[in-house]
């Protein structure tokens, strides 16, 4: 998995994107949100760890996903 920060423009929030191994989008979500459905991807009792992730992640590098 892959995991993007975009910067939003004027009331635009900034989001998050998760993509798998073929860059395929699998989830799309506000940055300032926590991610719904995370059971989805296994990821049930990390969520702090992700949020460290996303508070860490610089605008528009793309980085390897790894919880």
């Amino acid at each position: 998995m892959y995991i993007i920060k975009v910067k939003g423009k004027a009331k635009i929030p900034d989001y998050i994107q998760i993509r798998d191994e073929n860059f395929v989008l699998v989830a799309y979500f506000r940055a300032d949100r926590p991610m719904k459905n995370i059971e989805k991807f296994g990821w049930e009792g990390k969520e702090a760890a992700l949020e460290e992730v996303i508070n860490s992640l610089p605008f528009g590098k793309l980085q390897k996903l790894e919880l």
